[in-house]
């Protein structure tokens, strides 16, 4: 049984699942895999936490871990970036947990990515290196947005996502996508849930794309096949 620990935004958690359903090699439902979704939108913002120096949302988190627990999940997945830097406090609570940007790494060596690698996240994913720290120690370059444009562009993309506006967000975010590209970014990471709910045509940029949810979703799929 598959938990996914979710909420953190909804819609990200709900397009894993839609993903997950549409990229399973499934004929009919019993093929598919047995998930639970535990969505608790009430936790507390990561970010803000993060930045603040506090763990609240930790509480939350150890909560949502242990009702999929009771529910028979077995194996869990977190469709948020930032919920990550708790990840060794979950992960002491006796459930494998498959990171998240681990995921990310696996489809850049997929990919055959090379050389600098354009990071987009929220504030404390970037400014606390969640993806430069693994990226880098791998032989990857990083380079991130400036604060101008996480004020700017980056931060105001996912609060118009989580607020259901999916079209504002892409007309700003594809500037930063663009300047990462000039910049000398060789393939550009979506490292936030809610950043490919804005960006659908990753096809345009000439550059690989690789969107956190679409990475969590297919290293769930092999995981599950090798359990």
């Amino acid at each position: 049984m598959l938990g996914i620990l979710g909420g953190m935004g909804p819609a990200a958690s709900s397009e894993f699942l839609r993903r997950l359903i549409e990229q399973t090699p499934a004929t009919c439902d019993q093929e598919h895999i047995p998930t639970v979704l535990w969505s608790d939108p009430t936790i507390p913002d990561r970010s803000l936490a993060l930045r603040a120096g506090t763990n609240e949302p930790l509480e939350g988190l150890l909560r949502g871990i242990q009702g999929l627990k009771s529910a028979g999940c077995t194996h869990i997945v977190i469709p948020c970036n930032t919920a990550h830097f708790w990840y060794d406090q979950m992960s002491d609570q006796g459930v494998p947990i498959l990171h998240i940007v681990e995921s990310v790494a696996v489809q850049l060596n997929k990919q055959n990515v090379t050389g600098t690698i354009g990071i987009m996240g929220t504030q404390s994913t970037i400014e606390f290196g969640l993806y430069q720290t693994m990226l880098e120690s791998r032989g990857w370059n990083c380079i991130v947005p400036s604060q101008y444009e996480m004020d700017v562009y980056v931060q105001p993309a996912i609060d118009y996502v989580k607020a259901g506006d999916t079209t504002s967000a892409q007309d700003i975010l594809n500037i930063v996508i663009k300047n990462l590209i000039d910049r000398g970014a060789d393939a550009v990471v979506l490292g936030c849930t809610e950043l490919p709910l804005a960006i659908t045509e990753e096809e345009m940029y000439g550059v690989p794309l690789v969107n956190s949810i679409d990475s969590l979703v297919k290293s769930t799929l092999e995981w599950y096949r090798n359990v």
